[in-house]
């Protein structure tokens, strides 16, 4: 066999393999988001992408791995969206950082809206051992990017923080934008101690 022909077998053997990987993901989401994960199991996702036990476990270590690739993917997914929503906010000369804030935290639940099966999945708590820790944890890395935004205002960064965590939760078990409207409206007026007190007694 030439390079040539080698490069077009290997470069075909790649694109079988990714293909495979994504039907697994692809199938991994329907059979969790039905089964929840605890009920579901690899051959239930083997069966729905058409796919061997063999090919999983070539791509993936085990249910835990699909599940917290899935994860991944969709955090990475509402990640872009929000740098991408506070960028066009600073680009369209906005300065507040609240204002900015929002504008992000409307993107990220505008795409929890879109994926809301997927989004409702890993906010029930049915996942794999640990899953816990690891959603306290992008909690806490959330709560350090927002403190970018506001310096020296650690209480405001846990108050809007966790607002803003909450009407995720409740955006994604009703799906209604309205009430994302609403809680982002609200969120929007929130102000650190210091400034409430010094406008109350001006």
């Amino acid at each position: 066999m030439s390079d040539v022909e080698n490069v077009m077998a290997q470069s075909r053997t790649s694109e079988r393999g990714a293909a495979t990987r994504s039907s697994l993901l692809a199938a991994a989401r329907e059979v969790f988001v039905s089964k929840g994960f605890a009920e579901a199991g690899v051959t239930d996702v083997v069966a729905k992408a058409e796919a061997s036990v063999g090919s999983l476990y070539h791509h993936f270590s085990g249910k835990a791995d699909l599940y917290l690739t899935l994860w991944e993917e969709f955090q990475a997914g509402l990640s872009q969206r929000t740098k991408l929503a506070a960028r066009a906010a600073r680009a369209d000369g906005e300065t507040d950082p609240m204002r900015v804030f929002v504008s992000a935290a409307r993107a990220y639940l505008e795409g929890c809206l879109e994926e809301r099966e997927l989004a409702a999945l890993f906010l029930r708590g049915d996942g794999p051992p640990g899953f816990d820790v690891i959603m306290r944890d992008r909690l806490r890395k959330w709560a350090q990017l927002n403190a970018t935004l506001f310096e020296d205002e650690g209480a405001l960064v846990v108050v809007i923080t966790g607002a803003l965590a909450a009407a995720v939760s409740e955006v994604v078990r009703s799906g209604d934008r309205g009430l994302a409207e609403e809680a982002l409206a609200i969120i929007g007026q929130i102000r650190p101690a210091t400034s409430a007190t010094a406008s109350s007694s001006g």
